[in-house]
């Protein structure tokens, strides 16, 4: 695999923060987006938004990336949300049971909409 990943904060918001990852998640690159994904939870955005509308590959190196943003997010009394979630990618959510964990989205757009109220009120 290579080390093509590409990601980009594409929206912050009090807690609430979206970041859109591109390009191959494996064993190379899983790394550099856990990394990004607790940078931007340690700024002030517990709540995080990972758009994979731009995943072209994806290996199990994800769920251990998955796993450990989620944990971050809680532990800061956040959440982790996915949206737009290629089908093999949720065919594995769903027989691992991580789907039940980790609510996703159709678009980053319907994502957003759901997570803009509950993020809205005081913590």
């Amino acid at each position: 695999m290579t080390d093509d990943l590409t990601l980009t904060t594409t929206h912050t918001d009090g807690p609430l923060a979206a970041l859109c990852v591109g390009g191959e998640i494996d064993r190379q690159t899983a790394p550099a987006l856990r990394k990004e994904a607790l940078d931007v939870i340690a700024q002030g955005h517990p709540h995080l938004i990972l758009d994979l509308t731009e995943i072209t590959f994806c290996d199990s190196s994800r769920f251990n990336a998955l796993i450990g943003i989620m944990r971050c997010a809680t532990a800061a009394n956040g959440s982790l949300t996915l949206a737009a979630v290629p089908d093999r990618l949720s065919r594995m959510l769903d027989l691992t049971g991580l789907s039940t964990l980790m609510p996703s989205y159709p678009s980053i757009e319907t994502a957003m909409n759901a997570r803009l109220p509950a993020t809205s009120e005081p913590a």
